[in-house]
């Protein structure tokens, strides 16, 4: 996958966590996707990609499906909380 698509799903990913008002521990998840994605970018540089701009795009640009799908990609990648997990699935059914 290039590193343009990966930092374009990590991003949709935070937002999609961003979304799930119901999981009360929310906040401390953001901050570790937010952790893995600046330590992703100072890994793996991209030249000439305009990281804010890119992560605006996404922000306004993807459904709320997609980034629920995003974020259960992150999810499993930072290995978050399970039951953060499954509340995810269960409001990803709404949309089927």
């Amino acid at each position: 996958m290039e590193l343009e698509n990966q930092f374009r799903y990590l991003v949709g990913g935070y937002y999609g966590v961003y979304l799930m008002d119901e999981y009360t521990l929310k906040e401390y998840v953001l901050k570790d996707i937010e952790e893995y994605i600046r330590s992703f970018v100072e890994v793996n540089p991209i030249d000439n990609f305009n990281y804010e701009e890119e992560a605006n795009l996404v922000k306004e640009k993807l459904t709320t499906k997609e980034k629920l799908q995003d974020a259960l990609l992150v999810l499993n990648r930072i290995n978050g909380p399970m039951d953060l997990i499954f509340q995810i699935k269960n409001k990803l059914k709404k949309y089927k």
